[in-house]
Order: C-alpha cells, then sequence, then structure tokens
C-alpha cells in the first residue's frame, strides 16, 4: 500500500484534474448553448432554401438546371473533412478520421482522392494518408457566412475547371449535447431531384423560373456547407461538454477511492502507533 506522502499527493493532483475538467465543462457548455442556437434557427431557412430550390429545378429540363449538376465519370474526389482545432471531446475527430477512410475504402478506392481539410486534428492525421488540397484552420475563430461563403466559391470553381469529379463533405451532425453523427454528404455535382410532374407550384416568378434557379444553386451551395459547419461546430462543443463531464466523474471516483485508501492507512498507522505504546507499557510493568 502507498505511503500516506504518496496519497496524500495523488489526493491532490487528482482534485486539480478535477478542477479543470469541471471548469472545462462549463465553458463547453456556454459555448454549446449558443452554438445550438445558431444551428437550430438557421436549420427553417436551409430546409426551405433546398425544398424551394427542388421544387423549382424538378420543373425544368436537366441540361437547363444548372453547370453544377454536370453528372461526370468520378476520376478524381475531393474529400472536405471538417473537425475541430482542438482535442480534448472525445471520439469527435477520431470519427471524421475514420469517416473518411472509410468513405474512401468502400467508394473511391480506386480513385484518385484530395483532401479539404477544414480543422486542424484530421489534417494532422489524414495528410499523412492523401494529398491534401487545402487546410483551414482559421474559419472557427470567426465563422460566419461571408467567410464560409469564399470556402464554397472555391469548391465550386475547383468543381466547374473539371479539377474533381466530385466533392463530398464528411462532418458530425449535431443532434443532442451527448449525441453527434458522421455524415457524409455529396455537395457537388448537385443531386438530381425527383418531383411528381402533377405537383402544382404555388410561386409568382419574377424573373423567370430559370433564372432564379442559376441564382438559388450558388446560394444554396453556400448555405449547405455553412450549415455543415456550424453543425460540426456545435457538435464540437457537445461532445466536448459530455468528455469533460465524464472525466469530472471519473476524477471523482478516483480521488474518493484514494481517500478512503489514505483514511485506511492512516487508521492502520495510528493503530500500530497504540499497540506500540501499549507494548511498551506492559514491558516496563514486567
Amino acid at each position: 500500500m502507498a505511503n500516506l506522502k504518496e496519497l496524500r499527493s495523488r489526493i491532490t493532483s487528482v482534485s486539480s484534474t478535477m478542477q479543470i475538467t469541471s471548469a472545462m465543462k462549463m465553458v463547453s457548455a456556454a459555448k454549446l448553448s449558443k452554438a445550438q442556437d445558431a444551428i437550430e434557427s438557421m436549420r427553417p431557412y436551409s430546409q426551405k432554401l433546398s425544398q424551394l430550390l427542388q421544387d423549382l429545378s424538378g420543373a425544368l429540363d436537366d441540361d437547363s438546371i444548372s453547370k453544377y449538376a454536370e453528372q461526370r465519370e468520378v476520376n478524381k474526389v475531393l474529400v472536405v473533412a471538417i473537425s475541430s482545432n482542438r482535442g480534448l471531446a472525445g471520439a469527435f475527430n477520431a470519427n471524421i478520421i475514420k469517416g473518411v477512410k472509410n468513405a474512401v475504402a468502400n467508394e473511391y478506392a480506386d480513385k484518385d482522392v484530395h483532401l479539404y481539410s477544414i480543422g486542424k486534428k484530421a489534417n494532422d492525421i489524414l495528410k499523412k494518408s492523401f494529398t491534401v488540397y487545402k487546410a483551414n484552420t482559421h474559419i472557427f475563430d470567426d465563422l460566419s457566412f461571408e467567410h464560409v461563403s469564399v470556402i464554397a466559391e472555391d469548391l465550386m470553381e475547383q468543381f466547374l475547371e473539371g479539377n474533381y469529379d466530385k466533392i463530398v463533405l464528411v462532418y458530425n451532425h449535431f443532434k443532442n449535447a451527448a449525441t453527434q453523427a458522421v455524415l457524409t454528404e455529396q455537395f457537388l455535382p448537385i443531386p438530381k431531384f425527383e418531383t411528381e410532374e402533377e405537383k402544382q407550384l404555388d410561386y409568382i416568378f419574377e424573373p423567370s423560373k430559370l433564372e432564379i434557379v442559376k441564382e438559388l444553386i450558388p446560394k444554396s451551395l453556400k448555405m449547405q456547407l455553412y450549415k455543415a459547419l456550424r453543425d460540426s461546430f456545435a457538435s464540437e462543443h457537445g461532445a466536448r461538454m459530455t468528455a469533460m463531464h465524464k472525466a469530472t466523474e471519473n476524477a471523482t471516483e478516483l480521488r474518493d477511492s484514494l481517500k478512503l485508501s489514505y483514511n485506511k492507512a492512516r487508521q492502520a498507522s495510528i493503530t500500530n502507533e497504540i499497540l506500540e505504546i501499549v507494548g511498551g507499557a506492559e514491558a516496563l510493568n514486567n
């Protein structure tokens, strides 16, 4: 059994760790609240925009929809991996790395796959296995639609120039503070929408329907990427809050266990001292 000094030192160390993890949990909880409000407030707009685009483009000829919908033979694929810049978030980043590798192994094993890394953690690992087109580690410092639009425009330009035949997003979808699901989502080309021929659209078009669709598609793509980043941002704080909560619980259990061991050791030490005193007194009496 460890001596009393060692136990006191370990108790102090574990208690300090518990204070740190508890503080990090509270910080993540505060950040999660803002991030969750942001993603939940933008989802209705994003869904309505996608539905509007689907309704309009479904009523047009395939050739007239957009150059962003061009279906090509897939030879070069760009995977946009969205992770975080910091760790201590449980399996948040590990799941993205695993998701990218699984997607490539299952769907693009015979393709030329490049990586666009958003977030430092995934880039540090995946750059050893894939050719990195670009790495962006600063977007989460000021996550805004304007800054995300720059990335989206770059991706759209790469697709239009034929540098990549397909672009996919891999990110953590936010469900709640304790649950995140890795999604692999096609970004470009935009998927072909299936609509019912008899569906009546209650819209008044000004200017023409075709011009509206051409304007909506770039905006919809930017919103799709922005939503993915917002999803990932909220998921990161949820995962970190959960991880720090578990770490605090584990530290509390370890501290209590160490305190119990310390008290037992101290009690044994006191008992031994009493026995020594009693034994010495009996020896003197004899």
